[in-house]
């Protein structure tokens, strides 16, 4: 499969989820355009619509895309140029100097999907360790309360970059499936109709039973005659 095909196939896959936009123009299928959406009440990011752009080359999926935010977010794990620093995108392979395990970097197994599932989780626990904000670093582990009150303020100016008609979503659940009668009338109901069709039916048997009782008894009747003659 090639790196369009794969690209398009992912396209397709994600078109169907709430919590991403994606606008694509098919003659440029390597750069994405994508609306990342926050749908989680306790995350501090909740209600934001971060835009941000994604790359590929041509060699996809053996290389990892690209990823940055197209707005500043004040976060220790981004940048001040919206690049995220975050293991899923870096090359494959282990990194002696990093100390990252293979298997928290790219492969081909992973995709675009992963990687921005990563990225919201990375939101809303980020890594303070080794920040690429270490001003948002230090907030996040000192003043947690001003940290959320800059995050607030990040979704609020999120908002305008919403597609004019777009209407974002407000939980990810799915609405319950439409309620049918309820079951136990509609047994009910049926034991009803049972009874009744039962009342007809033993009444026929049991006016079949008195005229086969009556037969036998005028048959004994004639046999008593027969015997005194």
């Amino acid at each position: 499969m090639s790196a369009k095909q794969r690209l398009m196939q992912e396209y397709k896959d994600l078109s169907r989820e709430k919590w991403v936009n994606i606008e694509l123009d098919e003659a440029a299928i390597f750069k994405w355009s994508i609306g990342l959406m926050v749908i989680n009440p306790d995350s501090a990011f909740d209600g934001a619509y971060f835009k941000a752009s994604m790359t590929f080359s041509d060699k996809y999926p053996y290389d990892p895309p690209t990823f940055k935010f197209n707005r500043p977010i004040f976060h220790p794990n981004i940048y001040p140029d919206g690049k995220v620093c975050i293991s899923i995108l870096h090359a494959a392979g282990e990194d002696e100097q990093s100390g990252e395990q293979a298997n928290e970097r790219w492969s081909p197994l992973q995709g675009v999907e992963t990687v921005l599932r990563s990225i919201l989780l990375l939101l809303d626990d980020p890594e303070i360790s080794s920040p690429a904000n270490v001003d948002a670093g230090v907030m996040y582990r000192d003043d947690r309360e001003q940290y959320n009150l800059k995050a607030k303020a990040t979704v609020q100016a999120s908002k305008s970059d919403i597609p004019e008609g777009f209407e974002m979503p407000e939980t990810l659940m799915e609405a319950p499936p439409v309620k049918f009668a309820d079951d136990d009338d509609f047994w009910n109901e049926q034991e009803e109709d049972d009874d009744f069709g039962a009342s007809e039916s033993s009444g026929e048997m049991e006016e079949d039973e008195e005229g086969e009782d009556q037969e036998f008894d005028s048959e004994e009747e004639e046999q008593e005659e027969v015997e005194e003659l």
